[in-house]
C-alpha cells in the first residue's frame, strides 16, 4: 500500500467513531492455510502464522491476546503490517487499554516511510491520548496530546482533521479561545470530513459542548432517500433504536415505540430506527407492513458504522439525546424512558423560548416599540 493511499484511507476514518474499519477475513487456529497476502497483510510466513491466529482471537472476541499477536506479527514482518497495527489500535481503544494504543502508535512512528505516514502516527497517538485524558480525567494527557497534534501539524500542514481534534483537547485544557481558533481553522480549510462541519460549528459557538459527551456525529439515509445527520436535528431531543427484523425482543418493544412517536407527536422529539438488518429487501418489507412511519435508515450489522460509534453489541439498544447533542443514557428495556423523554422535551421547548426571546431582550435602547 502506497503511503498516500494508506494516508487517504486513515483520513476517511478520523474522528467520527475514532475506530478503523478494515475489511479483512477471519482464520482458525489449525485452519486451512491462508492464501497470498493481501495489500497491507504480513507476508513473513512465521508473521502471517501469527496473524491468523491474532484474527481467530479477535473473532473469540478475545481482544487482549489478538492486540498482543497483532503486534507481534507486525514485529515479525519487519514492521511492514498495515493491518496488524490498525486492528491493533482499534482494538484497544475499543477496550480502553489507550496505554496499549499508545505503544502499537509509538512502536510504529520510527518505521514510517515518509512524512504523511508519520502525521497519520501522531494523529492517532494524540487521539489515544485525548481519549485517555477524557477517560481518566488527566490533565496531562490532553496537554500532550496537543503536542502530538501539533507534530502532525508540521509533518503535514494539510491535515485539517488535526485542527477538529486539538480543538477538543484545548476545550478539556479551558482554552477557550485557542480551541474557538482551531474549530474555525478547520471549517475554513477542510474539504474531506463535510459530516463533522456541523458539528465544528456548534462547538465554535459553543465552547462548553466540545467538553459534553456528545452523542456520535453520524449521517444516514434514510428509507425513502432523505439524507439525515444528527447535527441537522439541533435542538431537537433525539430517540435512537437500533433494532432487526431477526430479533424477538425488537419485535416484542415495536409497539412500544410505536407509542413514543404518537405520544409526542408535534412535539421536539425526532425518533430514528437503525436497523442492523444485512437484507435490504426483508427489511423494507417488514416496516412497510409494520407501518413503521417514523426515521427509518439500515446500518447492516454491529461491525458497520453507527453500530460501532454507539458502541451498540446487542439489541434492542435505545439512545436518548438532548437538544445540544448530549448522549443521556442507553436503555435497555428501560420501561420509564417515556418519563426521561418528557423531561428531555419540557427542557428543548424551554431553550427554544429562551432563544425566541432574544432578539427582544438585546434590543438596542432608544429605539422605540
Amino acid at each position: 500500500m502506497s503511503g498516500s493511499n494508506h494516508s487517504r484511507r486513515l483520513r476517511n476514518c478520523v474522528c467520527a467513531a475514532l475506530a478503523l474499519v478494515i475489511a479483512t477475513g477471519v482464520y482458525g487456529h489449525g485452519a486451512e492455510k491462508p492464501g497470498p497476502a493481501q495489500p497491507g497483510e504480513p507476508t513473513d510466513p512465521k508473521a502471517r502464522k501469527t496473524y491468523a491466529g491474532a484474527i481467530e482471537y479477535e473473532h473469540q472476541g478475545m481482544k487482549s491476546a489478538a492486540i498482543e499477536d497483532f503486534r507481534k506479527a507486525n514485529k515479525q514482518d519487519g514492521g511492514h503490517c498495515t493491518k496488524c497495527v490498525d486492528r491493533a489500535y482499534r482494538l484497544a481503544l475499543e477496550i480502553d487499554d489507550y496505554k496499549a494504543a499508545e505503544g502499537v502508535i509509538a512502536d510504529q512512528i520510527p518505521l514510517a516511510a515518509n512524512d504523511r505516514e508519520r502525521a497519520d502516527l501522531h494523529f492517532r497517538l494524540a487521539l489515544a491520548l485525548q481519549r485517555q485524558g477524557i477517560k481518566d480525567k488527566k490533565e496531562k494527557c490532553f496537554t500532550d496530546s496537543c503536542q502530538e497534534f501539533k507534530t502532525a501539524l508540521a509533518l503535514d500542514p494539510g491535515y485539517t482533521s488535526v485542527d477538529y481534534a486539538m480543538g477538543i483537547s484545548l476545550a478539556y485544557l479551558h482554552q477557550d479561545d485557542a480551541a474557538r481558533d482551531e474549530f474555525k481553522a478547520f471549517l475554513n480549510q477542510d474539504q474531506t470530513e463535510p459530516s463533522l462541519h456541523e458539528r465544528a460549528q456548534r462547538y465554535a459557538e459553543r465552547i462548553d459542548l466540545a467538553r459534553a459527551r456528545m452523542a456520535p456525529p453520524f449521517t444516514a439515509t434514510t428509507i425513502d432517500g432523505q439524507r439525515i445527520s444528527l447535527d441537522s436535528l439541533a435542538g431537537k431531543v433525539v430517540l435512537i433504536d437500533f433494532w432487526a427484523t431477526w430479533c424477538g425482543p425488537c419485535r416484542e418493544a415495536l409497539p412500544h415505540v410505536k407509542q413514543i412517536v404518537h405520544r409526542f407527536e408535534g412535539q421536539p422529539l425526532v425518533v430514528i430506527s437503525v436497523s442492523l438488518d444485512d437484507d435490504a429487501a426483508k427489511w423494507r418489507e417488514f416496516v412497510a407492513k409494520n407501518q413503521m412511519t417514523w426515521l427509518q435508515t439500515r446500518d447492516s450489522g454491529f461491525s458497520s458504522s453507527i453500530a460501532r460509534e454507539f458502541e451498540v453489541n446487542a439489541i434492542p439498544a435505545t439512545f436518548t439525546i438532548d437538544a445540544d447533542g448530549v448522549l443521556e443514557d442507553q436503555h435497555v428495556g428501560d420501561a420509564d424512558i417515556e418519563g426521561k423523554l418528557k423531561k428531555l422535551i419540557a427542557h428543548a421547548q424551554e431553550l427554544a423560548n429562551r432563544r425566541n426571546a432574544e432578539p427582544a431582550a438585546v434590543k438596542p435602547a432608544g429605539t422605540g416599540n
